[in-house]
């Protein structure tokens, strides 16, 4: 009889552990998939980068007015995309509160973005700089986003153009 109770213990106590076992585990997997949804509310191109502390774009509007041509900040920013590179989306113009767009390119060629992504927001992470883009180079942009020739021919003169390479980007899904 004293055998048949310390079996009947010991059975009660496996059981015990394996549900409580289960049960640990199963709040781990809920953990763990709160973290992947959170973490997929963005696709990731380029090098991984993070949303968290990225300036808005009336910010970085800001940070472009103190730079000069030849300047350069490293920086990430949130915005929307006003257009994209329509032949492999290896460029994109990004939305600022005033009047100009931010041209970015990806650093080294090394990844592209969807070319379908016009007005949907993104973060991107990189260095912020001033340059001057040539005739010849605002007109292959045009092409390349699909302009009219005869916005294309419009093109006359060298331009001021708030640039940026990116290391990374999270697109918003």
């Amino acid at each position: 009889m004293k055998f048949m109770k310390i079996i009947f213990v010991l059975i009660l106590t496996v059981f015990t552990l394996i549900s409580c076992k289960n049960k640990d585990s199963g709040n781990l997997k809920k953990e763990e998939t709160k973290e992947v949804s959170k973490e997929m509310a963005y696709q990731s191109y380029g090098d991984k980068i993070s949303p968290e502390n990225s300036l808005s774009s009336a910010e970085m509007e800001v940070r472009y007015q103190t730079l000069k041509i030849g300047d350069t900040v490293e920086v990430s920013f949130k915005t929307d995309v006003n257009e994209v590179c329509k032949v492999k989306g290896c460029w994109m113009k990004l939305d600022l509160p005033g009047e100009e767009d931010v041209m970015v390119k990806f650093k080294d060629y090394g990844f592209f973005v969807p070319k379908d992504i016009d007005e949907k927001e993104v973060v991107v992470h990189g260095k912020a700089y001033v340059t001057e883009v040539s005739i010849e180079q605002q007109q292959h942009y045009a092409k390349d986003g699909g302009k009219t020739e005869g916005e294309i021919a419009a093109i006359n003169q060298p331009k001021r153009t708030l640039s940026f390479e990116a290391n990374g980007v999270l697109l918003k899904e």
